[in-house]
Formats: structure tokens, sequence, C-alpha cells
């Protein structure tokens, strides 16, 4: 009977750690606890894993999306937006990282979702019928991740969107902000890319975001084999230096 009621204790005592605080999925962290301010559930894969953001620094501040790990195969990038997470908590930026938006495709090491689409070609911008490596599903928005980060968007609508990739080696060009672009590839040390996919890139997430909302999304590619130091040390510093961020 007492270890009955000592394991039920516990279980409360953790709770709100280890689960979702409200039906939205979001979860306010505790004071104290680094840099995470809130961390939301923003859906789940073909698989059923959780697709999961963490808010970090000020609310009042210009509002920034990372992403990473959109393709499975290109893993590297998720250790910037991790170290952000897990460091100091920061200042001068209100910001969302979400390392790893394709959990099946990482655990796979594969470049597309549990369903073989390549959820970068599956956004309802210029979608089009793509077979092979850039299989684009049945329709647009067909997948649950497309969905779900489609959600996230409409309800943070952020100001300045960053998605990570590899091994192409360059910041895009193709965005609505050329001075963002040239920013974002002086303070990462990557050069500026014109990454047209042989014309219009069909159904990309950057794509349908600057489409439709007021801000600007853009991609950024690092190359096949970034060091850990870098990934984990300086891009860290890199990203936060763009909008003039700091660590504590």
């Amino acid at each position: 009977m007492r270890l009955g009621i000592l394991l039920t204790t516990l279980a409360l005592a953790v709770a709100p750690l280890a689960s979702v605080a409200s039906p939205a999925g979001a979860q306010r962290a505790p004071v104290g606890q680094g840099a995470v301010i809130e961390k939301v559930v923003i859906g789940h894969s073909v698989r059923g894993r959780p697709i999961t953001a963490w808010h970090l620094g000020e609310r009042t501040k210009p509002k920034v999306l990372l992403v990473a790990t959109m393709h499975g195969n290109e893993g590297a990038p998720r250790q910037i937006l991790a170290a952000l997470r897990d460091g100091k908590p920061v200042h001068g930026i209100n910001l969302w990282v979400l390392p790893v938006y394709n959990p099946d495709g990482l655990a796979a090491g594969t470049r597309k979702n549990a369903h073989g689409v390549d959820l970068n070609r599956n956004f309802p911008y210029h979608w089009a019928d793509l077979d092979g490596s850039y299989e684009s599903g049945p329709h647009a928005s067909s997948e649950p991740e497309t969905r779900a980060m489609m959600r996230f968007l409409k309800k943070i609508r952020p100001d300045r969107i960053v998605s990570f990739h590899q091994p192409l080696h360059g910041v895009d060009t193709d965005t609505k902000s050329q001075k963002f672009s040239r920013k974002v590839a002086d303070k990462l040390n990557l050069p500026r890319k014109s990454f047209t996919c042989g014309g219009v890139c069909h159904g990309t997430m950057t794509g349908w975001f600057n489409s439709r909302f007021k801000g600007t999304a853009l991609t950024a590619e690092y190359g096949a084999h970034p060091g850990p130091r870098l990934m984990r040390k300086v891009a860290p510093r890199q990203v936060l230096s763009i909008w003039g961020a700091r660590r504590r």
C-alpha cells in the first residue's frame, strides 16, 4: 500500500514534464529549466511519432522559426537547433525551434516520410505530380506532417523562417527579401545560391509560406558532412547573430 502511494505521488510529480498539458499541445516549461519557455507537439508523423517545437527567448521580440530534418537523411543541422534548445536562455529574439520535422524519415535514414513522400514537395504551392526522389504524394497536403506544419505556421505566423537542409552548401536567393538572404549567408558563412529546381520548386514549405504570409522564409543548406563543432558550438552563435540575439 505504501509503495502504491509512493508511486502515485512520483507519477503526479513528473507528469507536467512528460506529457502535453493542454488539448492544443502547449506545455509551459518550469521556471529555471534553461532556454525553453514552452513546448508544443504540433502534430504526429505517419507512424505516430510526435513532431515537437520548442519556444525560446522573449515573446515581445521578432518571431523566428528554425526548422531542420525535413528530409530524414539530412540530420546534421538538427544539432544546431538542439544546442539552442538545450543551452542557456536566449535574449533579443522570439524563437521557435523544430529540430526534427520528419521523425519517421530520420528513424529510417531516408529523405521521405513513411508514405514515401518528399515533404518538401507536398505543400499546396505550385504542387505537381512528381515521382522518384521528389515523390510529391497523391495530392497537395496529403501528409500528416505537411498539415501539421501548415496549422502551426497559421497559428504562430513567424516574421522569418530558416529551413535547414543538406548538402548543397549555400543560402537560397529565391526568397522575398534579398537583404535577409544576404544577411543569413553572411552570418552563417555560406555562399548565396539559386536553388531553382530547374524551374519552379513545386510544393515547398518556404514557397507556400512566402506566397501566403507577410513574413519571409528561406532555405539554408550545409554541406554533406559538417563537423560536430560547427553544428553544436559555432553555428548556434551564428544563427543568433542574424537577429542580434545572444545567450545570457
